[in-house]
């Protein structure tokens, strides 16, 4: 089953955020269908759907210590099971 994963760190800028993704390099890890960071610099949420909490779990091991590296403190994550997903 997918699940949607919310963050809300207490702050988040573009500048750490687009380091993040510029660190990671590969935008698309296995197991994430959609990413999606929104709202205003300082204020930045980000929203993905995975496949499974596993494949997400794996990818933050990856993730984490970059995150650490640039002073982002992501919060504890949110979790909901996705009843359907629909694409254009």
């Amino acid at each position: 089953m997918s699940v949607l994963v919310r963050f809300a760190p207490a702050s988040l800028s573009a500048q750490q955020y687009d380091e993040a993704i510029r660190r990671l390099g590969d935008d698309s890890p296995d197991g994430r269908d959609y990413h999606v960071c929104f709202g205003s610099d300082g204020n930045l949420r980000v929203s993905e759907i995975w496949d499974s909490r596993e494949q997400f779990a794996a990818f933050g091991e990856r993730l984490m210590p970059i995150l650490a590296e640039v002073g982002i403190n992501p919060g504890e994550p949110e979790f909901i099971d996705v009843h359907k997903v629909a694409k254009r």
